[in-house]
């Protein structure tokens, strides 16, 4: 036991090496490099400070072109002076996509971000096997910055009603980028994807508070983290 567990340590203490130095690992080391990056894009708190321990448990498809991440994304809360909790910030579904640069090797150093609201998942889980779905954002709109940076999402149903491409289209006037990644998706796959998304919806929006909310110390303490996880979509 003592051995399987210094395996364990050191297969993530290299893990973590290769994070840092940019080195591309094959697909068994890609969840767990999605989750240090992920862990990477959190703010910390201070020494001595109590606090929750998250888990990291994306869905995850591998492809020739490029690989998908799905996350769920908690909201953050906010304590009143009454005592209650109120939602501060609202949850998503986080789409990680990274390219894919080798036979089952993947870049999560250039990967890309698209989070998902309430009513996108809605509109992703109420899709048919025929139907296709656009989803737009601007990191910057309504500001002086409006326009920089266009995200473009799209979930479009095969011909032979078998499966989806799901396309992320990334246009940075900012950096004269353009970044485009096209992962297939059979019908099993996104199956998963819609259950899981439907299950996580309530969740999403704060709910599961309202039937657990004795846990609402906990929730005020996760805001300290959660908030900069939010903004990964904003990073490019």
């Amino acid at each position: 036991m003592m051995k399987l567990t210094r395996s364990l340590l050191l297969s993530r203490n290299l893990s973590s090496e290769k994070l840092l130095v940019g080195k591309v690992v094959d697909v068994q080391e890609a969840l767990c490099l999605h989750s240090l990056l992920s862990r990477a894009g959190m703010s910390t708190t201070g020494a001595g400070e109590n606090t929750v321990p998250r888990i990291f448990a994306p869905y995850s498809i591998y492809k020739g072109k490029a690989a998908i991440c799905v996350d769920p994304i908690l909201p953050t809360f906010t304590k009143l002076d009454s005592g209650h909790f109120r939602v501060d910030r609202k949850g998503c579904i986080l789409l990680t996509f990274g390219p894919a640069i080798g036979e089952r090797k993947y870049d999560w150093g250039k990967k890309q971000v698209f989070a998902l609201s309430a009513t996108e998942i809605g509109s992703l889980i109420s899709m048919s096997p025929t139907d296709t779905s656009e989803f737009f954002h601007d990191p910057s709109m309504k500001s002086s910055n409006a326009g920089q940076v266009r995200k473009n999402l799209s979930i479009k149903a095969v011909p032979d009603a078998n499966g989806y491409f799901i396309s992320l289209n990334v246009v940075n006037n900012l950096t004269k980028t353009t970044d485009r990644f096209v992962v297939p998706v059979t019908t099993a796959e996104f199956t998963v994807m819609k259950t899981a998304c439907s299950y996580a919806l309530p969740h999403i929006i704060g709910w599961h508070r309202l039937t657990n909310p004795q846990h609402g110390d906990s929730a005020k303490k996760s805001s300290k983290i959660d908030p900069q996880l939010l903004d990964l979509e904003w990073d490019k």
